[in-house]
């Protein structure tokens, strides 16, 4: 089961402050627009990796993000 579905609204919640995203994205809000499919998971071991979130915010740009950067609003 996906974490997230296209449509859901999300908060961006970066945990980590040296992550480059961190100071552009970490409590924007925003909607998720498509899901992205790849294999991360042969690195990383876990499953929920393999997915990739876009996000549009209000203002209209888009970022891409894992399901450990976002929380459901």
């Amino acid at each position: 089961m996906h974490r997230f579905s296209e449509g859901d609204r999300i908060r961006v919640d970066i945990p980590d402050e040296t992550d480059p995203d961190f100071e552009t994205a970490h409590g924007r809000k925003g909607k998720v627009t498509k899901i992205i499919a790849d294999n991360a998971s042969d690195v990383t071991g876990d499953k929920r990796d393999n997915r990739i979130y876009r996000v549009q915010f209000s203002d209209g740009e888009q970022m891409d993000f894992r399901w450990r950067d976002l929380r459901p609003l």
